[in-house]
């Protein structure tokens, strides 16, 4: 194994790729470990590239300020009562709907690697870990969202009832929307 240094001349042009290098090798370990272990039926992924670098999108996911402008699909509003962003943090927020109904919702965070993964569980029904990935393309970042269930059956439920394909589509495009109306924040 060779080790780069910052200060040997030509560290600029090798460790240039490494940041990106080890998001999509990350990327597809958490694809691999989802297929091999038997979970390919228990998870929901959508992945979108957004036109913002990837410490702007990363600060409109862990800022609650911003998480209450975008999150949940289209038509949905946020109170955001708690968001503390740590592992073991709490995040606790009320979805209302556009048709009145509040959704209450709860998470906690598990691990979280500035800027590149933030995974979290939804402590409250229906239950799953998601784990969030910010991969850098240049100028823009691709974000993809894993859900896991403890089920094939709770995720199927959840898919159906919920539309929770369709909304975590609509959420990533609330966030595309959003930054795109932000670009500084």
């Amino acid at each position: 194994m060779r080790v780069v240094k910052a200060e040997q001349p030509g560290a600029e042009d090798a460790l240039a790729g490494m940041d990106q290098g080890w998001s999509e090798s990350l990327e597809r370990l958490l694809d691999l470990a989802a297929t091999t272990a038997g979970c390919a039926d228990r998870h929901i992924v959508a992945t979108r590239l957004l036109d913002a670098p990837r410490e702007l999108v990363w600060k409109a996911w862990t800022d609650p300020k911003h998480v209450a402008a975008w999150w949940g699909p289209k038509g949905f509003t946020n109170t955001i009562q708690e968001m503390d962003v740590r592992p073991g943090g709490v995040w606790r927020l009320v979805m209302h709907g556009p048709d009145g109904t509040d959704y209450p919702n709860e998470h906690v965070f598990v691990e979280l690697v500035p800027p590149q993964l933030l995974v979290y569980d939804h402590v409250s029904a229906p239950q799953f870990r998601s784990c969030a990935t910010f991969n850098a393309e240049g100028d823009q970042t691709r974000v993809t969202v894993r859900l896991l269930f403890p089920s094939a059956e709770l995720c199927d439920k959840t898919a159906k009832a919920f539309g929770a394909v369709e909304g975590l589509h609509q959420m990533l495009e609330c966030l595309a929307n959003y930054l795109s109306a932000n670009p500084d924040r």
